[in-house]
C-alpha cells in the first residue's frame, strides 16, 4: 500500500516513538523508510541576542555547539539505520538546514512519499500561533497522505493496533 514513507524526527523524546511506529509500519507494509532530521538555526546556542554584541570568542562558541549538534545529528541517524537493518527496512536518511515544516513537505515531493509519519505535541492557541505546528502544516500542505502521533500513545499500542488492523483484513 504504501512503498516509500518519510519520517521526520527532531531532538524531543517524542522521536523516538514515533520512529519506532513509522518502522513498525514500514515493516508491516514492505516500505522503504526515509528519515529526515532537520536542524533549525539554533537561536537557542547562543544566550541572549545573537546580533548585538557578538564577540570573536561567542562566534566561536556558537560554531563549535552547531558543529556539535550537526554532528549528534548523524550520529543519531545512523542508530536508527541499524534499528531499521536489524528487522528487514531498507532506510535512507538526510540532515538538513531549515524549516522544519516546509523541508518535510519539500522532500515528500522530491523523494516521492506516500505516506509522511510525524509527530504532534498537541500545540494549539496562542503557542500553535506564534511557534507555528509542524504537523498543522504538514496536514495542509504534504503532497501525499498524513500520519500524525500524538504525544502520548506508545509505539507499542500503535504497532499492535497496526497489527490487528492488517490481521483482521488478511
Amino acid at each position: 500500500m504504501f512503498s516509500k514513507i518519510l519520517v521526520a524526527i527532531d531532538d524531543s523524546a517524542l522521536s523516538q516513538s514515533v520512529f519506532e511506529q513509522a518502522l513498525a509500519f514500514a515493516q508491516l507494509h514492505q516500505s522503504r523508510l526515509m528519515v529526515l532530521h532537520v536542524l533549525v538555526t539554533a537561536d537557542n546556542l547562543y544566550p541572549g541576542d545573537p546580533y548585538i554584541g557578538i564577540t570573536q570568542i561567542a562566534m566561536e562558541a556558537y560554531w563549535e555547539r552547531w558543529q556539535n549538534r550537526q554532528q549528534e545529528g548523524i550520529n543519531r541517524l545512523k542508530a536508527l539505520v541499524a534499528e531499521a537493518i536489524a528487522v528487514g527496512v531498507e532506510m535512507e536518511f538526510t540532515q538538513s538546514v531549515g524549516d522544519p515544516s516546509k523541508m518535510i513537505c519539500e522532500l515528500a515531493e522530491t523523494w516521492g512519499s506516500d505516506l509522511i509519519v510525524v509527530g504532534r505535541r498537541g500545540v494549539s492557541g496562542v503557542r500553535e500561533f506564534f511557534g507555528g505546528s509542524v504537523s498543522n502544516y504538514v496536514l495542509h500542505h504534504a503532497p501525499c497522505h498524513v500520519l500524525t502521533l500524538q504525544n502520548q500513545v506508545t509505539a507499542k499500542r500503535q504497532a499492535e493496533a497496526a497489527l490487528s488492523t492488517s490481521g483482521a483484513r488478511g
